[in-house]
């Protein structure tokens, strides 16, 4: 066979891999509605946390819990959300001016949520989290497609959240975490 032929053949596999690439990407999540749910989200997250962290046993800590959620898969249907979220919750406290690290969790969560009656917003109804343990596989393939589960494995960065804790803290910026 001749080397043209050989490089035709060649050239169609890698427009057929990328072509199925291309077709089989993740849908880019509505950032207007991501917008409007995140928010509701993150607080009911930090309302859930409290009263289950470490840091919240010592009450001269004053500690508090910070929550971000990162959308996976994200879906509307006649005013009702289905959020696919990877969510990292961090309790924090001050201790000796320094902010100190108290608990977190890291999980991934379902969380729908419902227009308001007044039609100005979401507020959360249901909310399922992956099993600790033996099960934890099983939830996140059939509660995710396959694009959002193969990025759960993909580690959080506190950083945000060390930094709105800082700023509630009145911590100066750059200021080390220590451990509580």
């Amino acid at each position: 066979m001749s080397a043209g032929r050989w490089g035709t053949g060649v050239g169609a596999v890698v427009v057929l891999v990328g072509t199925g690439a291309w077709v089989l990407r993740p849908a880019p999540v509505d950032a207007r509605l991501w917008a409007e749910v995140r928010p509701v989200i993150e607080a009911r997250l930090v309302a859930e946390s409290r009263g289950s962290g470490l840091g919240e046993s010592t009450p001269a800590l004053r500690a508090r819990w910070f929550c971000r959620a990162e959308a996976l898969d994200l879906e509307e249907r006649a005013g009702r959300v289905r959020a696919g979220v990877d969510t990292l919750c961090m309790e924090y406290g001050v201790r000796d001016g320094a902010l100190v690290e108290c608990s977190g969790a890291h999980v991934p969560q379902v969380v729908r949520l419902e227009r308001d009656t007044d039609g100005d917003g979401y507020r959360v109804v249901a909310r399922e989290q992956a099993p600790d343990g033996a099960g934890n596989a099983e939830w996140e393939e059939t509660h995710f497609s396959y694009f959002a589960e193969s990025r759960l494995g993909e580690p959080e960065s506190p950083g945000a959240l060390e930094s709105a804790a800082r700023e509630h803290f009145r911590i100066p910026a750059g200021t080390p975490v220590g451990d509580c």
